[in-house]
């Protein structure tokens, strides 16, 4: 990978001509002339106004000292975010203004994302208080600035998409940079806080977040109440628009709905009707836009109209698109639909990213990791996956190959998971006769369909806190379906937990922007399986409830067919859903962009075989000798850095986001300073063993500028070789 003369040459031209245009824009204003200072570009200066984009709904401006309160961790610092002390409690807090609803989402989503023990890396390998040079400090890590909240609104309030942009006090209109932070999963705005905006905000860059149409966007359908744009719960009618979202429901419809199914929730991502995945990578590009207009308006002199000048431009700023997970998915589709040159380089980590393979070369891609079986079924539809999980995961957490399973069931929930391979035998989705046989051959169908054998101690631990959330919204959210078509018999409630049954919303409610993660179960949401017969109680939490077809309690092995269906069966419904998921799947033409992903071995949550690895093969063949994209598989990692303090995980997992930042690392010095981008490879990593024990550099050691055979991954044109 050779460095990026052009965008070395610009960036070196950025500080002298950023003061020079504060320079001609100041002489602008007194004179009405533009003069074009020496080695400007051939454009010369940009004679537009700033003028806000369209979509832009009003903008709400913060200041925050770095003392009481600030950009990155509201006010707690590095250790506060560590302890919680100071985090307000909405079930017992009689009230929660804006402020502490900010507090607590900022607390929330950055333990969401990282791995919070002091022995995993928090304080030392990573934190506020972690220098940009990767050497801690004796700080607590808060950063001053100024944060911009406001609506991308297009639509008259119905999609409306949550905007933010943090600049920090040390922002440098001589070496302006941006950095994207799309949330990660289904999270509100503040979801990318921890991973891009921790390294954005730390480096002087202004971040450019967006909740990407997602968010906690909560409508409690009997009070008819929902959340504004910072959080606080009112009145539906009354917020109207200023609505984050309300499900759309005529009052007589809302009445109907409430008498049959009392109590449920609507929640956006799952009930929009919008499929705001097929937007993702453009709601990343209006986040960048929306950053240049609000550092336009704070940063460059006025001309003679009034308006301000576009002082900062694609043209003179460094921008780079990134975040994780979902979040990485967004800023890759981003990166494909740039045509402006918004973005100049991207650094992503463990991307939930779908392709399409539309070419009969792209078709043909194998994957080829040691000299085990090829892998050439491509990328997978997230829907697929999750849906074929969501049948097999509970039987096949069982098979005493996954004996050492993490964070196992619990004892009331292993007949449950036994009832459910006995299922999957009578509906003819096992063929073994014995429970050790249908667990094993479970486990082994997971393995065939692409999962890799380094996911066997995850299934159990996925299954139970993510695979059924995951099917359920996106099932709903790619059929564009209502919360009253409750699909597949399934709705959203709090549950009393000692018998699951579906109650009124508690005063934590008021709190679900900041303790909600936007897919439930989660937050004391649970999912209700609405065809539970009335001689077993009506109503009641889907894992506790009851198959008609099958006469068992089997962790609702109806629900999971009818997801299943939705996928590969047909039908109308079927139907919408797979025009959904097509509208959400990329090519992988970068066109050139630089590019660097990184990605666990051991994701079983968004497998590298459905996601990274072939983005990055059909990427490489789409823009073949053009392409500046890099690709590192790291061992013993796997995709919740959170879940790492749980028992076990901490001994035998390192924390990805340590190469999240060695990424967007090395990209910054890319596209700063010419440095070439790190060759394709693995990265082996050595857990820990003991959790006690404290996590050094040498457990997560740097890639290599020179990798030695058995590590480099490698392209032929039709080949990805990945080294075991």
């Amino acid at each position: 990978m050779s460095p990026s003369v052009s965008l070395r040459a610009r960036r070196a031209t950025v500080t002298p001509v950023a003061s020079l245009l504060v320079a001609a824009i100041t002489a602008l204003s007194s004179t009405g002339a533009v003069a074009t200072p020496p080695g400007a570009k051939a454009k010369g200066l940009d004679r537009a106004p700033n003028i806000a984009p369209p979509w832009l709904g009003p903008v709400s401006v913060k200041h925050y000292d770095g003392d009481s309160d600030d950009l990155l961790t509201a006010g707690l610092g590095a250790l506060g975010l560590l302890t919680g002390a100071g985090v307000p409690n909405p079930a017992t807090a009689p009230s929660l203004s804006a402020a502490e609803l900010r507090r607590l989402a900022i607390y929330n989503n950055y333990r969401a994302i990282l791995d919070i023990a002091p022995a995993g890396g928090y304080l030392s390998l990573y934190g506020p208080n972690v220098g940009v040079d990767g050497v801690p400090t004796a700080g607590d890590g808060k950063i001053a600035g100024t944060e911009y909240l406001a609506y991308a609104n297009a639509g008259g309030g119905r999609r409306n998409v949550t905007m933010m942009v943090q600049v920090p006090a040390g922002f440098d209109v001589r070496r302006p940079c941006i950095v994207t932070g799309t949330s990660s999963g289904s999270r509100g705005v503040y979801g990318a806080i921890g991973s891009s905006g921790e390294w954005g905000l730390k480096r002087g860059c202004a971040v450019a977040y967006t909740d990407k149409g997602t968010g906690n966007g909560v409508h409690d359908l009997q009070g008819h109440t929902v959340n504004l744009i910072d959080g606080v719960r009112a009145d539906a009618a009354a917020a109207g628009s200023a609505s984050n979202f309300t499900a759309a429901l005529t009052d007589a419809e809302r009445a109907a709905y409430n008498a049959r199914t009392p109590n449920r929730l609507a929640v956006k991502h799952a009930h929009s009707q919008l499929n705001p995945e097929a937007e993702w990578g453009a709601d990343t590009l209006r986040a960048i836009e929306f950053a240049f207009y609000v550092l336009n308006e704070q940063f460059a002199p006025a001309l003679p109209s009034g308006k301000k000048a576009r002082l900062l431009r694609p043209e003179n700023t460094i921008v780079i698109a990134s975040s994780v997970s979902n979040g990485a998915g967004a800023a890759l589709a981003a990166a494909e639909l740039d045509r402006h040159g918004l973005i100049d380089g991207v650094a992503v980590s463990e991307p939930q990213v779908q392709t399409a393979a539309r070419s009969r070369a792209e078709r043909a891609i194998v994957i080829q990791r040691g000299s085990g079986a090829p892998y050439t079924a491509g990328s997978r539809p997230l829907l697929d996956y999750f849906t074929y999980a969501n049948l097999y995961q509970p039987c096949a957490a069982l098979s005493a190959r996954a004996a050492a399973s993490l964070q196992p069931f619990p004892a009331a929930f292993l007949p449950l998971a036994q009832n459910r391979c006995a299922s999957l035998r009578d509906l003819g989705l096992l063929a073994a006769d014995t429970l050790a046989a249908q667990a094993d051959e479970a486990l082994d169908r997971l393995l065939a369909y692409g999962w890799e054998a380094e996911t066997i101690p995850l299934h159990v631990s996925h299954w139970r806190f993510a695979t059924p959330a995951i099917a359920n919204t996106y099932a709903n959210t790619y059929g564009r379906f209502s919360v009253a078509d409750r699909l597949c018999g399934l709705s959203f409630a709090y549950f009393d937990p000692a018998t699951g049954l579906p109650i009124a919303p508690p005063a934590a409610l008021q709190g679900i922007f900041g303790t909600g993660n936007g897919v439930p179960p989660g937050a004391g949401i649970g999912i209700i399986n609405d065809l539970n017969p009335d001689s077993l109680g009506g109503p009641v939490l889907e894992t506790l409830s009851y198959s008609t077809s099958t006469g068992r309690f089997d962790l609702n092995v109806d629900g999971a067919r009818c997801q299943r269906e939705l996928v590969v069966g047909s039908g109308p419904a079927a139907e919408r859903v797979r025009k959904g998921i097509a509208q959400v799947q990329q090519r992988g033409r970068l066109n050139g962009k630089p590019t660097i992903i990184v990605h666990g071995r051991a994701d079983t949550l968004v497998p590298v075989n459905f996601s990274s690895r072939p983005y990055a093969a059909q990427s490489w063949l789409a823009d073949g000798a053009a392409s500046r994209l890099s690709y590192i598989e790291v061992t013993n990692a796997q995709h919740f850095d959170a879940f790492l303090p749980f028992p076990d995980y901490a001994a035998r997992y390192v924390p990805l986001h340590v190469y999240f930042n060695r990424a967007l690392d090395a990209m910054w010095a890319h596209l700063a300073e010419g440095a070439p981008l790190p060759p394709s490879q693995v990265v082996r990593t050595t857990p820990r063993g003991d959790a006690a024990v404290p996590i050094t550099a040498a457990n997560v050691p740097p890639w290599s500028a020179a990798p030695a055979a058995g590590d480099r991954i490698t392209f032929d044109g039709r080949t990805m070789r990945i080294p075991d």
